[in-house]
């Protein structure tokens, strides 16, 4: 009995305490917690966007036009400034990042454990978010691969992508990748994106000033911008000069001179008003060399000067109407072209809209007759015409009778080039106009005489530059040469030898009757200013359209007016008032 007594006792073993089952469950918690977040993760980084896709996503090519001087116009399908790199910007610019972005950026890994318990002080001590302490690693990884929706899923990913990139680069790469991605300025990444918009010009040549105030707005674009709250950016900046002195970047007298120079950006030119040119160019390239995946340089003819001084002076003209002007090198180099009053309200360019020219289109018939042997003291008949059906009248029904074929034109007359036509037969015009560039666009009928055949402005100036360039034939064009980033030549223009397509006898009388309209008397009076060669108006029925082509030293300009859904304008208008008078302005 005794011995059973002492085995019961000592086989029975104490109950465990409250502490210690409460710790096994505590450990059991810990491992499950420790579980479910392992398994959160993985679906996390399962949802995670394809890391090496995103860092060498495509983007379409930009293209940067330059004017006849190589000086830049705008570029298309911009989206990113020019690559930047730590090793190729003067240091202060990176370094203003990092002094205010992240101090230690060299020295942690890619979390900042410090910086965060330091922001975390701060923003209990201050009550509110007064500061945040997430390292440029992870802002690379925010700004590359998420959205900025405020989840707990996207932070851990930032996390997982902060290992992952600072496992993949090294410090200065990642520093260039945030650098070259950081959104500034709307719609467009990287901080010489934000250099030339703000300051124009490009990363690499931005002064200590203007570093300090591009790495002000890394904080809050729209708020630190220096467009938009200069006040804000600029004080922020002094307090990144600062820090650039505390962190041995700059010298105090580096920092002193800079924030002296600290000031309100002003806003990038309007380029609006090369658009119609540049959709016409890009146009051109896509016809010179096809599709393209790369980044190019395209060198056009245009005058930068005379294509805002005709911006400027149409929409005044025109008022409630609309209108486009093309100027032309008699060699065919197109120095403007701008196609409507505001590229803003209306991308439509009308410098290319087919539309019909009225009488400027009359000098193909006169050609014609010229060649035949008449000249410009020959006598002509201007009387009621009518053949079949078609019975135009002249403009007021007055008719002059016997005159000059000078007269006749100076004074746009209708029956005496439908009568011409009827002579030499409606083939020949229509074979000449071909000579002259337009003939397959046009309408085998009377009425083609008197311009009721479209054709756009292009087409129309094209005419007249072969008259002023001597009788030789003229094709625009646009550009010169096309080059990749690193200038090789992708396109070179190399223009073929003209083709005599009129006599020289031929050319000398009809510049001479060009003459005569800009004079006293003729329809195209207003246009006439010293250095005027000559020039002709249009008005197609009804003065649905409005024309004056002319010329000056070697250059023809083309001006239309008119609506676009081709309603009549006020009688008073025809293409010698206002066209000429746009004429007169733009050279005068």
């Amino acid at each position: 009995m005794v011995r059973t007594a002492r085995n019961n006792i000592e086989n029975e073993k104490p109950a465990p305490s409250w502490r210690m089952r409460a710790l096994v469950w505590f450990i059991d918690l810990c491992m499950l917690g420790l579980v479910a977040v392992a398994i959160y993760v993985v679906i996390v980084f399962l949802q995670m966007p394809s890391l090496d896709a995103i860092l060498h996503e495509t983007r379409p090519a930009t293209v940067v036009f330059l004017d006849k001087d190589g000086g830049e116009l705008r570029s298309s399908n911009r989206i990113m400034g020019t690559p930047v790199s730590v090793e190729t910007l003067p240091p202060y610019v990176w370094q203003a990042i990092v002094a205010i972005e992240d101090k230690r950026f060299f020295e942690h890994g890619p979390i900042d454990f410090r910086g965060i318990t330091r922001a975390v002080f701060s923003n209990l001590i201050h009550g509110r978010f007064a500061a945040g302490g997430s390292s440029i690693t992870q802002q690379t990884a925010k700004n590359i691969f998420l959205s900025r929706e405020k989840k707990i899923s996207r932070k851990v990913q930032e996390l997982i992508l902060s290992y992952w990139l600072e496992n993949r680069f090294n410090k200065n790469q990642i520093l260039d990748l945030y650098m070259n991605r950081v959104s500034l300025v709307g719609g467009m990444r990287g901080i010489d994106a934000a250099a030339r918009t703000m300051f124009q010009t490009s990363a690499n040549n931005l002064s200590i000033a203007q570093a300090a105030q591009i790495a002000a707005m890394l904080k809050a674009p729209t708020t630190y911008s220096p467009l938009r709250n200069p006040e804000k950016n600029i004080a922020r900046a002094r307090i990144i000069l600062q820090e650039m002195v505390r962190q041995g970047f700059i010298s105090l007298n580096q920092a002193r001179v800079a924030a002296k120079e600290l000031g309100p950006a002003v806003p990038a030119p309007n380029t609006n008003i090369y658009r119609y040119w540049t959709d016409f160019v890009l146009d051109e390239v896509r016809s010179r060399i096809g599709s393209f995946d790369s980044d190019m340089f395209v060198y056009t003819t245009l005058d930068t000067d005379l294509q805002e001084r005709i911006a400027e002076i149409l929409p005044e003209k025109v008022g409630v109407y609309q209108g486009a002007v093309v100027a032309m090198n008699t060699d065919g180099a197109v120095r403007a072209m701008v196609g409507g009053t505001d590229y803003q309200e209306s991308q439509f360019n009308r410098a290319l809209a087919m539309r019909q020219p009225g009488s400027s289109f009359k000098p193909v018939v006169y050609l014609v007759a010229l060649e035949n042997g008449l000249t410009p003291d020959s006598y002509v008949n201007d009387s009621p015409f009518a053949i079949g059906d078609y019975n135009p009248k002249n403009y007021n029904e007055r008719y002059y009778g016997d005159i000059t074929l000078a007269t006749a034109f100076a004074k746009s007359v209708n029956s005496v080039p439908l009568k011409l036509t009827e002579t030499y037969g409606i083939d020949t015009v229509l074979n000449m106009a071909g000579r002259l560039g337009v003939g397959n666009k046009l309408r085998r009928e009377y009425s083609t005489v008197l311009g009721a055949s479209e054709m756009s402005l292009l087409d129309l100036t094209t005419i007249y530059a072969v008259i002023w360039n001597d009788g030789q034939s003229v094709r625009p064009y646009s550009i010169t040469k096309i080059t990749d980033p690193k200038g090789n030549v992708l396109y070179e223009r190399n223009p073929s030898d003209p083709i005599q397509v009129l006599m020289p006898q031929t050319v000398e009388y009809m510049t001479q009757l060009l003459n005569d309209v800009v004079q006293v008397g003729g329809t195209g009076h207003r246009a006439m200013v010293p250095g005027v060669l000559g020039g002709k108006t249009g008005t197609s029925n009804n003065n649905r359209d409005a024309w004056f082509v002319g010329a000056i030293n070697d250059m023809v300009i083309g001006v239309w007016m008119g609506n676009d859904d081709f309603t009549p304008m006020s009688s008073k208008i025809t293409g010698g008032t206002i066209p000429a008078e746009i004429f007169r302005d733009i050279v005068k």
